[in-house]
Formats: structure tokens, sequence, C-alpha cells
């Protein structure tokens, strides 16, 4: 009984023996790739931060922003859902140089600006957003604007169209947005661009823009311009024709 008992002692002193030898060796191992190998651990924090997704942003500089999910929305034909690798946008008309851009070249290509700009429906909302996008006018520089060129003819896949002066456009660093408060642009508000028609009733704030004309007939009337609310869209003016 006595040679049993020390038998099963020796046996559990070697089994626990081997154990810490096995653990030793574990820390001597993660030693020598941290002091020879440090570049091998791809840890947050070790190589740089590590990317966390967008989060909707509500203040900016002082500036109470409005809620995206607050923002009542409509449409002609309902949501429209693109998919970026199969946009194209289109810059015509009176231009030397057509251009045709994808989506991903767009936001490669040109700068990005950012501003607060209030939006007002004549549905009687209005919503404070922070946008960031591209300017217009840096679009239709490349393309290179005809002399005669005095109108910005907008559309977007639904077949929305809206219009302004040329003037109105360069003049005032009009943005085609990609985010609002921080976040890329969902279907519903417009992806994957937008106009930021600053000063202007909503119904001039076109979705899903897919065309950039640039045109000579000052007097080009959009969808809802058609039937019968006012042509230049001014917030100080009347929203009928």
């Amino acid at each position: 009984m006595f040679m049993y008992d020390a038998a099963k002692v020796l046996h559990m002193n070697m089994r626990s023996a081997a154990i810490l030898a096995g653990a030793l060796i574990v820390v001597l191992a993660a030693i020598v790739i941290v002091f020879f190998f440090p570049g091998s651990l791809n840890l947050p924090g070790a190589g740089g931060a590590t990317s966390l997704p967008s989060a909707e942003v509500r203040s900016y500089q002082g500036t109470d922003l409005s809620a995206i999910a607050n923002m009542p929305e409509n449409a002609i034909s309902g949501t429209q859902y693109i998919n970026a690798s199969d946009y194209r946008l289109t810059v015509d008309g009176l231009v030397r140089n057509n251009t045709r851009s994808t989506y991903q070249e767009i936001l490669d290509t040109y700068p990005h600006y950012s501003k607060v700009v209030r939006l007002d429906c004549v549905e009687g909302w209005s919503a404070t957003i922070l946008w960031e996008g591209v300017r217009v006018s840096d679009l239709i520089k490349d393309a290179g604007p005809d002399p005669q060129a005095n109108t910005v003819i907008f559309h977007a896949t639904d077949g929305y169209t809206t219009s302004f002066p040329l003037s109105y456009v360069t003049d005032n660093n009009i943005l085609l947005a990609y985010k609002m408060n921080n976040l890329t642009l969902d279907p519903t508000h417009g992806y994957p661009l937008r106009l930021v028609a600053e000063d202007k009733w909503g119904y001039k704030w076109i979705k899903w823009v897919n065309e950039i004309e640039l045109s000579d007939n000052a007097n080009y009337e959009g969808y809802w311009e058609q039937r019968g609310y006012s042509n230049n869209g001014d917030l100080n003016g009347s929203k009928y024709a």
C-alpha cells in the first residue's frame, strides 16, 4: 500500500512539473516575440487605433443639429437604392468635355468641404444638418463650361430635375453631399449624392443626383416648378410661382 501511494505521489509531482515547465515555455516564447518581433502583434493600440463605426453628431461648433431620424422624407417614385459600384455621375451639356465619374473617384479626386445648413421644407418642417461633400463648381470646372452656359440642371435617378443659375452654384460654394451629421447618406436621404441648396426650399434639394447638365435655358423648369412652385425657390420669397 505504501509503495502504491508513493508511486501515485511521484506521478502527480511529475505531472505538475510538466505543467509548470509548459507554462514557463509559453511565457518565455511570449517574451521573445515581444522583444524581438514586436511588429508581429497586431493588437489595438499596438500599431494604431482600431476604427469604429461613425456616430451621428448632434452638435457642431456650438450649433445644435437635428436628428436625421426626425427628418420627414418623400420622393416622386419612392426611395432609390443605388449600388455604389454601378453609380456614375456625368457632367454634360454646354461643356468642352463630358465627364463621367464613379462614386469613389469623386471622393478621391475632389477636395472635401463641410458646412452647417438648414433645410426648410414647404411642408412646414426644417432640419439643421452638418453636411459634408464636394463643390459642384469643382466638378463643373473640370468639364470646362461653355461661355454661353448660364444654368445648371440637376437630374436624379428617379427622373426628378431642378435647376439653378450657374452663378448661384459657383458663388455660394454649393455642395453635393455624401455625408450628413458625420454619417454617410442613407438611401432615404439621397445616397450617394444629394444637393445642399442653401437658402432654397427643400424641393430644390435634389437627391440621388446622377447628372449635372450645363444649359443656356434660364427658364428651365424642374419637376415641382412645372407644377406651380417658384423656379428660384428662394426662402425669402414666395414658394409659389
